[in-house]
Formats: structure tokens, C-alpha cells, sequence
């Protein structure tokens, strides 16, 4: 049986995350989507070691882009980060944790996979 790279998105957008999830699972990757950073976290606490990258909107509610991937780093230090934000990509050098890629808004979903894959298989 083969495993496939499970990614944690993190996108409120309901539109926005059914297109990319269904290119990110052609494109080989298992995807658990959630819609706000505190579930994100809770996914986090839970199986942290079960997550092959972050994505992860910055705009969310409740807890942000920035905050959720910091507490990631703090369960998984390697862990792969890639944020894609329409309005906070000036803010990526102060905010964005160490080693993570910026993708801003619009960005298209081959984009958003091959940043992903270059992350994780470099």
C-alpha cells in the first residue's frame, strides 16, 4: 500500500479549498482540509507527526496563518510551511517562521503543488 503526502490546509474559503484540494489529491497528495486555525491546531496536537507540510491561509478566523504555523514549529520543527495570503505577503519576513515560502494571492493550484513538492523533496 502506498502512502501519499498528507498536507493540513488550512482555508476558509469554501470555493478556494474545493479547487485546490481536489488538485492537490490529483496531484498524489492526501488532504485534510480544515476551515479556521483553531481546528488546525487541534489537528496539530493530535497527529502533528502525521502532517508531511502546512498550508495555511494568513486571514483566518480565530487564530491566524501566522500564530497556526508557529505552534506546528513548536510540535514539528522540520515541518514544511508554505502560506498563501492575498493581503499579508508584506508581512511574511516579520511574521513567517523560519525556512517557509510566501505564495501570494491569486496563485494558481500548480503552483501552490509544485511549491509544495519542492519543499518536501528537495
Amino acid at each position: 500500500m502506498t502512502t501519499h503526502p498528507k498536507i493540513l490546509y488550512v482555508e476558509d474559503e469554501a470555493l478556494v479549498a474545493m479547487t485546490l484540494v481536489m488538485a492537490l489529491e490529483e496531484a498524489g497528495f492526501a488532504v485534510e482540509h480544515v476551515v479556521n486555525g483553531r481546528l488546525a491546531i487541534m489537528a496539530l496536537q493530535k497527529r502533528a507527526e502525521d502532517y508531511t507540510a502546512l498550508l495555511t491561509d494568513v486571514r483566518l478566523p480565530e487564530v491566524d496563518g501566522w500564530l497556526i504555523a508557529r505552534r506546528a514549529r513548536e510540535m514539528r520543527p522540520d515541518l514544511p510551511v508554505v502560506y498563501v495570503s492575498g493581503d499579508s505577503a508584506a508581512d511574511w519576513s516579520a511574521n513567517g517562521v523560519d525556512g517557509s515560502i510566501m505564495l501570494p494571492k491569486p496563485v494558481s493550484n500548480e503552483r501552490v503543488i509544485a511549491t509544495i513538492k519542492a519543499l518536501i523533496d528537495p
